[in-house]
């Protein structure tokens, strides 16, 4: 018998597709999250982006409060918002608001990243450079708003104080991994796209984490692309966007999410590319059977908590299908 499952979550970024309005991706967003909900994923977070044309979730905490609106209970939440950009203090009086809103349901995790350009994070707060290395300090900040005990300081988010919204640090390489370890916190690495320090940082925040009130085990969470088909062919042939997203990134040309074509060797080239190829090393892309080995064979080597998929694919209802094939094997899975 098995004691312990794996969690399965959504990571979506209102991606805009070429051809579609900001209303409609937004619309999107809200349909998938609806779908999510009775595939019985755990949570459905949104990523904080800025400047770029093909990326929705710019006002996180905005969207976050229409998709929690929309649906019932499912968890809703940041994936993450991004603290340098923003005041510690607005942070804890927005998220206080969406948790006395939706109790019980509503997720802050946090990462140090921009989320953007140099420029723009520079447009986002002048001094960027200076608040991400403050980053260990402005969490402290946040718990503390969060606490019934800030009710007696000079400085306070009244709206958060006593509010449950469960905090989760992010990470792209192995700094948050320290950070987490220590603040006794759940822990996702954004293996989706950053992929090189996974095993290295998932080692030292087991390593050294240390029990909390809010947790008394690690809890790793680990984001991966999941594009499925009916068939391997349809899949390759879905990947197709994920792949001239990621072409875009690294020349600097972005676009709105572009319609699948067929999977052509000039494709397979790229994607063999080794820059591509690491940072897209955990995309697992095919038919379910295909898709089912390749999740498991993740799972079996890096025994994580929770995956949190990320399915770039240009049209809703094939997103929301791969996305109800993927919660099929994460039952099939745990139920092994």
């Amino acid at each position: 018998m098995k004691f312990t499952t794996t969690a399965y979550s959504i990571l979506d970024l209102a991606l805009v597709s070429e051809g579609h309005s900001l209303k409609q991706t937004f619309n999107n967003s809200l349909l998938l999250a609806q779908h999510a909900e009775r595939y019985d994923y755990t949570r459905f977070w949104l990523a904080e982006h800025h400047n770029a044309v093909n990326i929705g979730s710019s006002a996180t905490s905005v969207l976050i409060g229409y998709i929690a609106e929309g649906t019932n209970t499912l968890r809703i939440g940041s994936g993450g918002i991004m603290l340098p950009n923003h005041s510690p203090l607005i942070v804890a009086e927005q998220f206080g608001t969406l948790g006395s809103l939706y109790p019980n349901r509503i997720d802050l995790g946090l990462g140090r990243a921009p989320g953007t350009d140099r420029e723009t994070a520079q447009a986002i707060r002048s001094d960027f450079m200076q608040a991400a290395h403050s980053f260990p300090e402005d969490l402290d900040a946040i718990q503390q708003y969060f606490s019934t005990d800030n009710a007696h300081s000079k400085i306070r988010a009244t709206v958060a104080e006593g509010v449950d919204v469960p905090l989760y640090i992010l990470g792209s390489s192995t700094d948050s991994a320290h950070l987490a370890a220590r603040k006794g916190l759940p822990y996702s690495f954004a293996s989706h796209f950053a992929t090189r320090h996974l095993e290295e940082a998932i080692a030292i925040y087991r390593k050294e984490f240390q029990p909390s009130e809010v947790l008394a085990a690690p809890y790793v969470m680990a984001g991966v692309n999941i594009i499925i088909g009916e068939t391997d062919a349809e899949a390759e042939s879905f990947a197709t966007s994920l792949i001239r997203m990621f072409l875009g990134i690294f020349t600097g040309k972005r676009d709105y999410m572009q319609p699948p074509t067929a999977m052509t060797q000039e494709y397979r080239e790229i994607m063999a590319h080794p820059q591509v190829h690491q940072m897209l090393k955990y995309s697992f892309i095919g038919s379910k059977a295909t898709v089912k080995a390749q999740v498991k064979d993740f799972l079996e080597t890096h025994k994580v908590d929770e995956l949190i998929a990320v399915t770039n694919i240009y049209d809703i209802q094939d997103r929301i299908r791969s996305y109800e094939l993927f919660a099929e094997i994460m039952e099939e899975l745990n139920e092994e």
